[in-house]
């Protein structure tokens, strides 16, 4: 039986992933004024020890004024890159390579966090949780446009503080080296500050990045151009993407861009969507692998390797989409929350010639053991119990 492409290495510039399995980036929201804690250890260490050939590490902030919660990781100074690189250093210890996301959130700055509501921050509630620099903590956007009904009204960044804007990315992209980062995404997706620049709804500036499609490209492209004098040539970079959001940004706005942004550098776009009005976008309703056509596009009109991303659930679902040419990469986010060992898991139900080795010994040994065994146990991920398999009680 041939080895599933799902497990078949991937090498992208200097880097080889294992296999092609992706933790996406999943905000935690976990952070202590902007320093990595024992939950993110823990977190992207059970990822890495679960097999996944490539660990991304959450969405992180360039600057100060782009965390969108009290929660948010920061590297906007040299202070955070040795907890970055503690949790680095253990990924790569596991076996799998780690990578991280740089955003911003502009206009969807300083909220609560998810499971408090969302909402908008008031300077109460971040005073009693520790914030003493509300005033610095301020929302800005490429027009002064909120987000949303009811939404606080972020401060249009002038024309002379853009040059500023870039190089906060290029510093944190040089920590992120310095750290042990291996792969690196900027996120330009779910209505922050990037994928703003990027909208005609959210972007409604009259100098050189804002009006036509090429001006509101403009920051994105100079923000690849110059992260990569940084970010090392052997390195791969990736550009995550909300390739549809109903908002006036769509499928043949994200090839274009990917046609530019390729040659400058960036290796793979992360094809997610939605963000700029709405959670995700209406014309794609939710369902297994709801935003594979959107990679499927880019790869095929933009010229370049894609991620594919959205309710990427079964093994055999993500085996179609890569030997389908779909997408190059499949990334999981909520599944292997809710199952960290999912690579391997995927790995024994596919035939994959890969043994129990191919995880940590302190788990794998134990796992090769039982099965040598007892030959006869179906794992718990394998049905739905004891009474529904025809198996002794």
């Amino acid at each position: 039986m041939p080895q599933p492409l799902l497990f078949t290495p991937l090498t992208i510039r200097g880097t080889t992933l294992k296999n092609r399995i992706v933790v996406a980036p999943m905000h935690q929201y976990a952070a202590v004024h902007g320093h990595m804690t024992d939950w993110h250890l823990m977190n992207y260490g059970r990822f890495a020890a679960g097999g996944a050939g490539l660990v991304f590490i959450e969405s992180t902030k360039v600057e100060r004024r782009g965390c969108g919660t009290v929660g948010d990781v920061g590297l906007w100074a040299d202070e955070f890159t040795p907890g970055m690189k503690r949790i680095a250093d253990f990924i790569r210890a596991q076996g799998s390579v780690p990578a991280l996301q740089l955003g911003h959130s502009g206009r969807k700055a300083r909220a609560f966090r998810p499971w408090e509501g969302g909402k908008p921050l008031t300077r109460e509630a971040a005073e009693a949780q520790g914030i003493t620099d509300w005033e610095a903590w301020e929302l800005v956007a490429p027009s002064a446009i909120p987000a949303g009904e009811n939404e606080p009204v972020p401060r249009a960044l002038e024309r002379s503080e853009i040059p500023q804007v870039i190089q906060n990315w290029v510093d944190a992209a040089r920590r992120a080296h310095e750290a042990g980062v291996e792969v690196l995404e900027l996120h330009g997706a779910h209505g922050f500050l990037l994928h703003e620049f990027l909208s005609p709804v959210a972007n409604q500036r009259t100098d050189e990045y804002g009006g036509s499609e090429a001006n509101r490209m403009r920051l994105v492209i100079e923000v690849v151009e110059a992260v990569r004098t940084v970010w090392p040539e052997d390195k791969p970079l990736f550009l995550r993407l909300s390739a549809q959001d109903d908002a006036g940004w769509g499928l043949q706005e994200s090839a274009a861009l990917s046609r530019i942004v390729g040659p400058k550098g960036v290796d793979v776009i992360d094809c997610s969507g939605g963000g700029m009005t709405g959670a995700r976008p209406n014309s794609a309703p939710l369902g297994y692998g709801y935003q594979v056509p959107s990679a499927e596009h880019v790869k095929r009109e933009g010229h370049i390797k894609t991620m594919a991303v959205g309710l990427i659930v079964h093994a055999d679902q993500a085996e179609a989409i890569l030997q389908e040419g779909r997408a190059d990469l499949a990334a999981l986010a909520r599944e292997i929350l809710y199952n960290p060992n999912w690579p391997l898991d995927a790995a024994r139900k596919l035939g994959a010639e890969i043994g129990f080795d191919a995880i940590p010994p302190a788990g794998g040994w134990w796992l090769g053991k039982r099965a040598q065994a007892a030959k006869d146990v179906v794992p718990s991920t394998y049905s739905p119990g004891l009474g529904n398999t025809g198996l002794p009680s």
